[in-house]
């Protein structure tokens, strides 16, 4: 046991190299060199008498031992690690956090961050990336990334923080060119400024469970561009109410059929599977939390 013990740094390296999928990447999220990274896999896979991992020049596999030992070390290297957890509650939150907000929505959070949870916690600092991609949390080194709509990518954890309403609007130049919309059915015939993800139209959802694959003028993938689309009368938008309230409330936008009840959207916290969350994480997803709660109320 002590044997293997005095490898640790060969530990973490293979459970990184797994989770990340290549040395490059694991590399990259403990601060090392892919040829450190590797190095001490070898130490360890001669400790233990087996290779953990069959490598080529286009593939990183796990063998079946590998696969073995994962299950094995990865639960017990997260008890360690969340040993640390368990007395930071006694002491003044610090460290730093990296995390992903999605771009319009995102704009509008950052405000409180700044003001709110910064001075609150002057011992954490921030890392935040704006961007509606869905980022890799593993291989960008994200501790958690706040995301609009269903997560079906594995081996991430999720938590819904709140449902989003959502609305169909137009410019008043665009309503000028295609007269007003009054039904589904001519719903269907106008040009969308759509979002698209991973080459996908974003469908526009119904509370009775229907649904409409709007036909795309143009295709964007983040809110803020179909936002500005929205806004300079290329097309429709499907877009989060909340995020472009101010809009409708000036007369820059109008909403589309406001009688029409269209299916909420989660907003959600995500982080990778298997990694406990710091306390430093749980007070910043609090914080969106409950941000995002007392917002929808006003």
């Amino acid at each position: 046991m002590l044997r293997l013990l005095r490898e640790a740094t060969g530990l973490i390296a293979f459970v990184r190299t797994v989770q990340t999928g290549s040395f490059s990447a694991a590399a990259r999220s403990l601060g090392a060199t892919p040829s450190s990274i590797s190095k001490s896999i070898s130490r360890l896979e001669r400790l233990l008498g087996v290779h953990l991992f069959r490598r080529s020049t286009r593939l990183l596999a796990m063998t079946q031992e590998g696969e073995a030992f994962y299950d094995k070390i990865m639960p017990l290297l997260e008890q360690i690690d969340s040993s640390a957890e368990t007395v930071q509650s006694y002491r003044a939150p610090a460290g730093h956090l990296r995390a992903s907000l999605p771009s319009e929505l995102g704009r509008m959070i950052l405000e409180p961050i700044f003001t709110e949870f910064v001075p609150m916690y002057p011992e954490i600092s921030l890392s935040v990336g704006m961007t509606d991609r869905h980022v890799d949390l593993l291989r960008e080194n994200y501790d958690v990334a706040f995301r609009v709509g269903q997560v079906e990518q594995a081996g991430l954890m999720c938590k819904t923080l709140s449902h989003l309403d959502m609305t169909l609007v137009a410019s008043p130049s665009f309503l000028r060119k295609h007269g007003d919309i009054e039904s589904l059915g001519q719903l269907k015939n106008i040009p969308f400024a759509r979002y698209v993800a991973d080459g996908k139209p974003y469908p526009i959802g119904f509370v009775d469970g229907g649904s409409i694959l709007p036909s795309g003028r143009i295709d964007l993938d983040s809110a803020t561009a179909i936002r500005d689309a929205a806004l300079s009368g290329v097309g429709a938008a499907h877009l989060i109410k909340r995020t472009v309230q101010d809009d409708l409330d000036r007369g820059l936008l109008v909403e589309l059929l406001p009688h029409v009840k269209l299916q909420t959207v989660p907003f959600q916290a995500v982080h990778a599977s298997g990694r406990l969350p710091s306390f430093r994480l749980q007070l910043f997803t609090d914080f969106i939390a409950t941000l995002m709660r007392s917002s929808a109320r006003e």
